[in-house]
């Protein structure tokens, strides 16, 4: 429990210097990374982190709190690692020498995904003699003409991933889909390990094997062939005219791989609007290359999750969108067409007899008050549900929501930002009580002590409303000893604990 209590602490926005300085002195990895995050923590603080630990010096790294004058990459190669992949490699080429050379394979993995790596160790990492060395480069390197020069690489691995490196010259990737000019491979991850023929069971049990399900080799490495080929299908740089074909392959993951892209001709979307693999049709009907004419094809389709993809296509006839909110369930969010509606066309939808209709409209956060105070008083639950959360409601429009329609919006009303902590505090006491209210009043900024108190009652909002600054400090200080961690976390993070609370928990004084 102590580990939970510390790390709350060490998130506490409220804890002192000098008590950070406390936590620095007796941190382990877990701890250093809580600290490593404080918005606060000065440039001594963070020193002192890094030397103390070398996983918070990554941490540190990563926040943009150690600069390369602050790293030795021969003490600290983690780290410098860190700045390397945040461009550091540019100035500081003999870090990447250095790294290049390390024992430690995942570290030289780490390295080849890293930008400005200079000439000679990006030839060094394509020799390398593990191969996910050379995969890694292979993906990353923003080299057109190393990756050229991997995408005929003995080991099919670094072939796949040089197909799915966008940097890759579109001549290159077309030349993996079609083998045409290429060298054949001699080596994939399958018969490395293995005798072939050979296909790896799904349900291996040896807990040191890294093949994935159903890989397998005859000698044509014909499994990684064809990831390499999926890989390329997805990659946007490959040519149109070379995937184009694949809309009618045998393979679902192939087929699959295009649906995604925009740029296919118009029939190849024809055929993966009708394809009968579901997921496939419910990433076509996402599209936005997909046009009306497809839209309202799709709109009948048998399966609903196509329908809720449809649902949230850009350019979605507004009569579509309609039906399909009301027979997909795909109305509970703004959805991407609703976003972009003019305002006509919201005035239009807020007026429909159809309280579908007025649903969708209802998730716009920035409705004009007479659209949102028209649909603040909707009869139907469902649009109110969806309206309570907008800004500018009056307290006197939220209480008339919730004696209206009762336990169906009463949730919705205590998300509102302008909910006063009077009307917070009285949905607390609302009968029959409403579980997800508790939640949403603990996290509400206006929550008062009365209305949290109430929320402790309730197993899923007692964490948040822990961590509340509202509720009162003894209180606060009782909940360090709570017997479920998160709760006694949560009370530790909380900037209202007493000093003398937050002393003790660093000095870990009982």
């Amino acid at each position: 429990m102590l580990h939970h209590l510390l790390s709350g602490l060490a998130a506490n926005p409220a804890l002192p210097s000098e008590l950070v300085d406390r936590l620095i002195s007796v941190a382990d990895d877990d701890l250093a990374d809580d600290l490593a995050c404080r918005a606060d923590l000065s440039r001594a603080q963070a020193l002192a982190l890094a030397e103390r630990v070398e996983e918070g010096a990554v941490r540190l790294a990563y926040e943009g709190r150690l600069t390369a004058a602050d790293v030795d990459p021969a003490v600290r190669p983690d780290a410098a690692l860190v700045l390397l992949d945040q461009g550091a490699g540019v100035s500081h080429p003999e870090w990447a020498r250095l790294l290049a050379a390390d024992p430690d394979h995942e570290r030289r993995e780490k390295l080849a995904a890293c930008p400005g790596l200079p000439p000679d160790v990006v030839d060094v990492l394509a020799a390398d003699p593990d191969i996910r060395v050379v995969a890694e480069l292979a993906l990353w390197t923003t080299t057109p003409d190393v990756t050229t020069r991997l995408a005929a690489h003995p080991h099919a691995e670094v072939r796949r991933t040089v197909a799915a490196n966008e940097a890759t010259p579109p001549a290159t990737l077309a030349a993996l889909l079609t083998g045409a000019g290429q060298p054949a491979a001699r080596h994939c991850l399958v018969c490395d390990r293995e005798e072939i023929p050979f296909v790896h069971d799904p349900q291996c049990s040896r807990p040191d094997c890294e093949l994935l399900a159903g890989a397998s080799c005859d000698g044509s490495h014909e499994s990684t062939a064809h990831r390499t080929w999926e890989a390329a299908l997805r990659n946007p740089a490959t040519p149109v005219e070379s995937v184009a074909a694949f809309a009618d392959h045998p393979s679902m993951l192939l087929r699959w791989a295009l649906a995604t892209r925009q740029d296919l001709p118009r029939q190849a979307y024809v055929r993966l609007a009708a394809d009968p693999a579901p997921g496939i049709r419910a990433d076509i009907a996402e599209n936005p290359a997909l046009d009306e004419a497809l839209i309202r094809v799709m709109a009948d389709d048998r399966d609903p999750a196509v329908r809720r993809a449809l649902a949230h296509h850009p350019r979605v006839p507004l009569d579509v969108l309609t039906q399909l909110a009301g027979t997909a369930k795909a109305g509970n969010t703004l959805l991407p067409r609703i976003a972009a509606a003019s305002l006509a066309e919201l005035r239009w939808l807020a007026a429909s007899p159809d309280p579908v209709a007025r649903m969708l409209v209802a998730h716009r956060r920035d409705l004009p008050p007479a659209i949102r105070d028209q649909l603040a008083d909707d009869p139907d639950a469902k649009v109110v549900k969806a309206v309570a959360p907008h800004p500018g409601l009056t307290e006197a429009q939220l209480r008339a929501m919730v004696v209206r329609h009762g336990v169906r919006v009463l949730a919705k009303v205590a998300t509102n930002p302008d909910a006063t902590p009077a009307l917070l505090d009285e949905l607390t006491r609302h009968e029959p009580p409403v579980q997800k209210a508790f939640r949403e009043i603990a996290r509400h900024s206006a929550a008062p002590a009365s209305a949290l108190l109430a929320c402790l009652a309730d197993r899923q909002a007692r964490p948040i409303a822990a961590a509340h600054p509202a509720l009162p400090p003894p209180v606060i200080t009782e909940l360090l000893t709570d017997t479920d961690w998160q709760v006694a976390e949560a009370a530790a993070s909380n900037p209202a604990l007493p000093l003398a609370a937050m002393s003790d928990l660093a000095w870990h004084r009982d």
